[in-house]
């Protein structure tokens, strides 16, 4: 089943397209890792799901459904926290919980609905001490708070444009696994869209790839896997020479960066070490490494481009 499915959806200012075009799939149970640069198109894709904004031209189906007013109702069943979550600073965490039950005109009885929500966000100990407001809560207790708030109406599909942005790095540890158990453990579809490529790696279980307004591509993690190349890095002090003699040598492409020199070949790091030292160029350091997502990704903007 799918969850989305756009057909040639746009949106356009003025003379810009912000989405052009976009024909995405997400089906039920991704992980779907959403990738751009800044103003790529990520966020305005995401509003224009959610219903912030209209689109120029195309449409796209919710659930299977296309019809404009089945799509209405059919919102009710996807969350989204876009951005940065819409909290009352001022309040509790309880206290910000009970207000959305009574705008969401939640008919369970809201005590019950709020532990069960706060019990999946791992925020057990605001159940205790219900006084403390949000504004003193850490950056990575108010994104799960927003998470919190966006599940309290048991939505299917859930939405989060950037969650790790000004995170450390243990509060991006745990809204990983935050995510991970909610999709295992409630069957949540979710879409990230993100721009911390490596920790969506880790995340993901298909990816889509925007740049400029335009889907460059669909993957699953599978599929990447495939197709990532693998490649040999070296790092040594002589860069200048070595990159010499592995250009003559014409064993691959070689990519530069300070330091390290990356040869996409088939020879084994042995070879190369000889081939080195041949000219009396030291190698402090050689492993074989496959590309990572990030590699992926500009190898895919860079071939787009011309």
């Amino acid at each position: 089943m799918n969850i989305l499915k756009t057909h040639d959806l746009s949106k356009r200012y003025k003379k810009t397209f912000a989405v052009n075009a976009v024909n995405l799939t997400i089906h039920k149970g991704d992980i779907y890792g959403f990738i751009g640069k800044n103003g790529a198109g990520k966020t305005t894709l995401i509003r224009l799901i959610t219903g912030v904004a209209e689109p120029t031209s195309g449409d796209f189906e919710l659930f299977g459904l296309k019809d404009k007013h089945q799509i209405i109702r059919a919102r009710q069943d996807i969350a989204a926290v876009v951005e940065s979550p819409a909290l009352h600073l001022n309040l509790s965490a309880y206290d910000n919980l009970k207000l959305q039950c009574v705008l969401l005109g939640i008919k369970e009885d809201h005590k019950v609905v709020i532990e069960s929500v706060l019990k999946k966000v791992d925020l057990v100990s605001l159940l205790v001490d219900r006084k403390k407001k949000a504004k003193n809560f850490s950056l990575g207790m108010r994104q799960r708070l927003g998470i919190a708030m966006a599940l309290i109406n048991n939505p299917k599909f859930l939405i989060l444009d950037e969650p790790n942005n000004g995170l450390d790095p243990e509060g991006i540890r745990d809204m990983r696994e935050l995510l991970l158990r909610l999709n295992k453990e409630e069957g949540l579809t979710i879409l990230v869209s993100s721009h911390i490529l490596t920790e969506l790696a880790k995340l993901a279980t298909r990816y889509g790839f925007i740049d400029k307004g335009k889907l460059l591509r669909e993957i699953t993690s599978e599929e990447l896997l495939k197709e990532s190349r693998t490649a040999v890095v070296i790092k040594t002090k002589d860069v200048t020479q070595a990159v010499a003699v592995l250009k003559e040598a014409n064993l691959g492409q070689v990519d530069v960066d300070r330091e390290l020199i990356r040869v996409y070949t088939d020879v084994s790091p042995s070879k190369l070490i000889t081939l080195l030292a041949k000219q009396d160029i030291d190698v402090d350091h050689i492993e074989h490494v496959q590309d990572d997502l990030e590699s992926f990704f500009m190898k895919m903007i860079g071939e787009a481009g011309k």
